[in-house]
Parts: structure tokens; C-alpha cells; sequence
């Protein structure tokens, strides 16, 4: 009898291995996908850190340059808030657009890309 319970305890043991393996395979293909997604993340952070810098001198920057030529400093700086405040508002009108059509696919294609690359 001894001999019929023998493959059904390969049989068993052999489908603990496959589990275990699927395990790890989810677990490795998890990190995979979160340290990607961090990187983006923190990749995304410093540009946009850099961005806000950017903006902040030339928006100073301009202020001078206006100030200078229309002599009040007061009109130059409402002029560019005024330009800010435009640039804001088509960023929110195309926030899908720009950040949901983008992003989505980019974490959809992180997360489940095929190894067969």
C-alpha cells in the first residue's frame, strides 16, 4: 500500500515546492515593481523640486526685467502672477490629461510588465 501513497506524497510534495516558488515569485516581482515605483517617485520629486526653483528665479527674474522697462516693480510682479495664475488654470483644466493618461500606464506597466524582455 505503501507504493500507492507514494506518488500521491510527491504529488504533494511537489505542489508545496510550486507554491513556494509562486510565493517568492510574487514577492520578488513586488519588490521589483515598489523599488521602480520609489525610484520614479523620487526621481519625480527632485525634477519637480528643480522645476519650482526654476520657475521661482525666472518669475524673478522677469519681475526685474519688466519693472525695469515699465518702471514699477508692483505691475511687473501682478503681471506675472496674472501669467502664473493662467498656467495654473490650464493645468488644472488638463490635469487627466497630463497626469492620469501618464501616470497610470506608467505604474500599470511597472507593475506587470512581462520578464520576457
Amino acid at each position: 500500500m505503501s507504493q500507492f501513497s507514494r506518488p500521491a506524497e510527491e504529488l504533494s510534495r511537489e505542489a508545496k515546492e510550486y507554491v513556494d516558488l509562486r510565493l517568492e515569485d510574487v514577492k520578488l516581482r513586488t519588490v521589483k515593481g515598489l523599488s521602480l515605483t520609489a525610484s520614479k517617485l523620487v526621481g519625480m520629486i527632485l525634477l519637480l523640486g528643480v522645476a519650482i526653483n526654476l520657475a521661482l528665479v525666472l518669475s524673478f527674474g522677469i519681475i526685474l526685467l519688466v519693472g525695469e522697462l515699465i518702471g514699477s516693480y508692483a505691475w511687473a510682479a501682478l503681471g506675472v502672477a496674472v501669467l502664473l495664475g493662467i498656467v495654473l488654470w490650464i493645468l488644472i483644466r488638463k490635469r487627466d490629461t497630463l497626469f492620469k493618461d501618464t501616470f497610470v500606464p506608467l505604474f500599470v506597466k511597472l507593475f506587470f510588465s512581462d520578464d520576457d524582455e
